[in-house]
């Protein structure tokens, strides 16, 4: 805490400052900071500007007293650096400051169900109001699905097997629409790299592209499969690029599908002249790739938007019965995609 010119310490402003300075009650003030109805808008103007003026900051546990909120959302994340999960954790966090709630994070290295239920009962011990658990891998839905809680639960990213109110992306209907767009341009099939098999995107990325396959009438090709890193899409483009009668590629994830431009040019073949890429979402390197990449586009603050709107219905009793919501993706199309060659 800083002093003043005579060396006297400066005194952080209180309510009644604000009261003072604004010409009204301490408990019109109040009124105010806890958006109360029935004051008076240019009354409420008056103390917002000497809000303002005086830079006052509310005492948050004392609001929490009178209020008994605490505007504290409490999110269950998955510790990693993978475009996806971290894109998610971003959206909610921004949609919960623009819909004024706190957010305090727990970043676990295991989605086991005793993990899980740990942090939750961290974070209601803490104050939180609900909780937002991101489950990407099939491990965290069983776990979401154990879970004992005294506060509301959303789930993010598990697909449509969570118990719990849930919000994800259409995995199934981006890969699908990634493949049927390829068979469009004449390729006679679509080869999959594919993403873990014990994450939930992974899974639906892949069912989408072979229930595609399968009401064409086209051939369905073995998966490769990979581990979401560049150096997994390097190492399945090495064999992919072996195999001559490829011609077209759906790749779970952006970076895998980096990783299998690279092997594709060290090995001679064209991109995409001899064979056609599309990825899966849109990171921001994905239009500076050579060839730029065409890709299904998640929407991650769309996503993080309805998940706080999930909670939020649930802390305030609109919710009757679990829901789920799905954002549906958008392709991208760049130039890493083209006609299959007649041979």
């Amino acid at each position: 805490m800083g002093t003043d010119s005579a060396g006297t310490e400066q005194r952080q402003p209180v309510m009644a400052d604000v009261a003072k300075l604004a010409g009204v009650s301490h408990q019109t003030v109040s009124r105010v900071l806890n958006g109360a109805p029935h004051v008076r808008p240019d009354t409420r103007d008056r103390v917002l500007a000497a809000i303002r003026e005086l830079d006052y900051r509310p005492n948050s546990a004392a609001r929490a007293l009178v209020t008994r909120r605490s505007q504290t959302l409490g999110v269950v994340s998955f510790d990693s650096t993978l475009y996806g999960p971290a894109s998610m954790l971003d959206g909610i966090e921004r949609a919960a400051r623009s819909a004024g709630y706190f957010v305090s994070v727990t970043s676990l290295r295991s989605l086991d169900g005793r993990s899980v239920q740990e942090a939750v009962d961290r974070l209601r011990d803490q104050g939180v109001e609900g909780v937002v658990v991101i489950a990407p891998q099939t491990s965290a839905v069983s776990a979401v699905a154990r879970l004992s809680s005294s506060v509301p639960l959303v789930a993010v990213g598990s697909g449509s097997q969570a118990r719990v109110p849930m919000v994800s992306v259409g995995n199934r209907y981006g890969a699908g629409e990634a493949t049927g767009h390829l068979l469009d341009l004449g390729h006679r099939t679509v080869h999959h790299l594919a993403g873990p098999a014990n994450w939930l995107e992974s899974q639906d990325r892949e069912e989408g592209w072979r229930l595609t396959l399968r009401a064409a009438g086209a051939p369905v090709p073995e998966v490769e499969r990979g581990d979401w890193s560049a150096r997994s899409g390097y190492q399945a483009g090495l064999r992919i690029a072996r195999l001559r009668d490829v011609t077209a590629v759906f790749c779970a994830n952006d970076h895998m599908a980096l990783g299998l431009l690279r092997a594709l040019h060290e090995a001679g073949r064209s991109v995409p002249e001899e064979i056609s890429v599309i990825g899966f979402d849109d990171i921001p390197e994905a239009a500076y790739f050579t060839p730029p990449l065409t890709t299904v586009r998640q929407d991650f603050g769309e996503l993080g938007r309805r998940a706080l709107e999930l909670l939020v219905g649930e802390l305030e009793g609109a919710a009757a019965s679990p829901a789920q919501v799905q954002i549906s993706p958008e392709m991208v199309l760049r130039r890493s995609v083209g006609p299959a060659i007649r041979r």
